[in-house]
């Protein structure tokens, strides 16, 4: 099995070892050092502050953006919503399960978000804008500057959901004003499911913690407390934590750069290979995490998914709704290789031999 999908990815073997082992207890001191370890390094990837905080949530990526909804917003609120694709959408629902007034960005299919896109909500009186800086479903990587100044001259908070991009495509919270980034453990990271992260800027800390959330699980005043002795308030995913470590470690061993590098560099591997079949890259800004394609024949790509998934044994990323028939995506984060991409290609070079593409 081969997996290209953004989510879960393949694991090294290092952090795939450390899965067999028995779970430890943690309620001691040597797992808190853990999670003191794991806490700074996050920030240190994401060059945030060293008055910044990280929050550790057992749950999906989909936790991490609800956690940051209900506690950094509230109805005083008036918040953008950069709604581009699917996970633009999700936080357009989670606006409206919490009852905070939004507004939402449309940008064009493949295109990111411009300054015509931003230029009638100037002065507007908005207090926050939450955006997916890689909306995963479209392959789109929005202008992170651009919105960073928008959000700058007009005092507004920005919440950036990385969690397809984070290790994929370099962003530099603090340089940028963001108040709050969030990832997930099952992307660039590389680690199973189950593990989503909030780092909050010094600002952010405060507010946060003067905030009154009607959560237990999500009330991130009393995660970040528990935080200051490394640990969480509730049981969390103990094993994949130590998973996160081992990786944390080794990406710090040779300088996250290198692990941009990485990727950019298996992404434009693929992207070149790609040109000799008749496939189209959909988005006009790329992240290096996944490259979006639709078939120039009109072939369905969720045929093109299933053919590859139940023939070649190799998982590609479909999507839903709309989009399920028109575009599907080939990740490039994870433990893969440019031979990898190979096996990839010749698998779609034999599907155009058989008339199937």
């Amino acid at each position: 099995m081969l997996n290209f999908t953004v989510g879960p990815v393949q694991s090294c073997e290092e952090v795939l070892e450390i899965g067999k082992e028995q779970v430890p207890y943690f309620r001691t001191p040597e797992f808190s050092a853990v999670m003191k370890e794991n806490e700074a390094l996050i920030k240190k990837f994401f060059f945030a502050s060293e008055e910044s905080r990280t929050v550790f949530l057992t749950g999906s990526g989909t936790a991490a953006m609800e956690a940051a909804v209900m506690n950094i917003f509230d109805e005083s609120d008036k918040v953008l919503v950069v709604n581009g694709g699917s996970f633009g959408e999700r936080f357009v629902k989670l606006c409206q399960i919490h009852n905070i007034k939004y507004q939402e960005i449309k940008p064009k299919v493949g295109e990111s978000v411009s300054d015509s896109d931003l230029a009638p909500f100037e002065n507007a009186g908005y207090t926050g804008m939450l955006v997916n800086i890689h909306e995963t479903s479209t392959g789109v990587l929005y202008n992170i500057k651009l919105i960073s100044d928008f959000c700058k001259r007009n005092s507004i908070q920005l919440v950036v959901d990385a969690i397809s991009s984070f290790l994929a495509d370099e962003i530099h919270m603090e340089n940028l004003g963001i108040a709050a980034i969030l990832t997930g453990s099952q992307k660039a990271l590389a680690l199973p499911p189950g593990i989503s992260i909030i780092v909050l800027n010094e600002n952010m800390v405060e507010k946060v913690k003067t905030r009154t959330v009607k959560s237990m699980y999500f009330n991130l005043a009393d995660c970040l407390k528990n935080g200051e002795r490394g640990q969480t308030p509730f049981t969390p995913a103990v094993g994949i934590l130590l998973q996160m470590n081992k990786r944390l470690r080794m990406i710090d061993e040779k300088g996250v750069q290198k692990e941009n590098q990485r990727i950019a560099e298996l992404a434009q591997d693929f992207r070149e290979k790609i040109k000799c079949l008749p496939f189209e890259i959909t988005s006009q800004s790329l992240s290096n995490a996944v490259t979006p394609l639709t078939h120039i024949g009109g072939v369905s790509a969720y045929k093109i998914f299933e053919i590859l998934k139940d023939e070649y044994e190799i998982f590609v990323c479909p999507n839903g709704g709309e989009l399920a028939d028109k575009i599907f995506r080939v990740g490039h984060i994870g433990e893969l290789t440019k031979n990898d991409n190979d096996v990839l290609i010749n698998a779609l070079k034999d599907m155009e031999k058989r008339g199937i593409i």
